[in-house]
């Protein structure tokens, strides 16, 4: 299971200038792309947790109500082909983001189809141009560059300031060449720019970081690694879980359960009446009674009916 030791953690909360912030934040993210790049067989549950928690956050911006548990209702309880309101339609970009590949991402086919899914008609002349600034973003030489450049852009396009963080995940992980994005900035209210809850100084690298733009900068890096520590607390979480889930997998002689632990460790959640081959909703409902009672999974919802399953 990945770690981090207690200073790295003091460190980034005691960050007073932009040294200390590029310093752990850098540290942090060393971390977790190790653990990215180990692409553990839960990593898919992982993501989608990590989505469903930045998909509440940005809702929360937005002035709305939904928390993660109705957010999870809105995805697993509505009908297919119903529409799932501009909060699901968040946790659907959300969902996006974690299931695709960033190169996917970041085409202009790939940012339209985000865009839609919001629920915003036409814009491709702002998606054409997103596309345009983010190829030149990457040709930034450093991260923090492209990272502030990235939620400038969103807001300049019509994206909205919180999902400047959607698209700053997406070229995160396309610069570090991994195979899926990770869902960090959207879960932390101090990212984008905002230095709330950041201790600042003015002390910085030159004299231009000595400017409240400097300043920007460091709450930034602090987001990100608070972000990317709550990464790898949840893939400890999730790894056990997981393992536990695997350990008891020989147990079950209900014919489709491998499918069914395949989709546990790929996606947040599950219900019975999920369409999995071989299994009908009774025969699903049992083995998840079954798991549960195994310390396998989890029932998420809390209630008796309409009840949802997940690492």
């Amino acid at each position: 299971m990945a770690t981090v030791p207690s200073w790295l953690r003091r460190a980034v909360e005691t960050a007073q200038t932009l040294e200390d912030a590029a310093i752990a934040s850098g540290a942090v993210l060393g971390a977790l792309d190790a653990l990215v790049r180990r692409q553990e067989r839960w990593a898919g549950a992982w993501r989608q947790r990590l989505a469903l928690g930045a998909a509440a956050a940005t809702v929360r911006q937005a002035g709305r109500t939904e928390d993660e548990a109705a957010l999870r209702d809105t995805m697993l309880l509505t009908r297919p082909g119903d529409d799932v309101g501009p909060a699901g339609r968040t946790f659907l970009a959300w969902r996006r983001l974690a299931a695709r590949p960033p190169e996917h991402l970041l085409t202009e086919a790939g940012l339209t189809a985000m865009h839609e899914e919001l629920g915003h008609a036409g814009g491709d002349e702002a998606v054409t141009d997103l596309v345009d600034e983010i190829g030149q973003l990457f040709a930034a030489k450093g991260v923090v560059e492209m990272l502030t450049g990235a939620f400038a852009s969103a807001g300049r396009h019509g994206f909205g300031r919180y999902l400047g963080s959607w698209l700053a995940d997406a070229m995160l992980a396309q610069r570090l060449g991994w195979p899926h994005a990770v869902p960090l900035l959207g879960a932390q209210p101090a990212s984008g720019g905002s230095t709330r809850g950041v201790r600042v100084r003015t002390t910085s690298l030159t004299q231009r970081d000595q400017a409240p733009g400097g300043e920007r900068v460091q709450g930034l890096l602090v987001a990100q690694a608070r972000a990317a520590l709550r990464a790898i607390d949840l893939s400890t979480e999730l790894g056990r879980r997981a393992e536990r889930l695997l350990a008891v997998a020989p147990k079950l002689r209900a014919k489709g359960a491998d499918r069914v632990v395949e989709k546990l460790l790929s996606d947040d959640a599950l219900v019975a009446s999920q369409e999995i081959a071989g299994m009908s909703d009774r025969g699903l409902r049992r083995l998840f009674d079954r798991l549960v009672d195994l310390g396998a999974v989890r029932e998420l919802s809390g209630r008796t009916t309409f009840r949802i399953y997940g690492l």
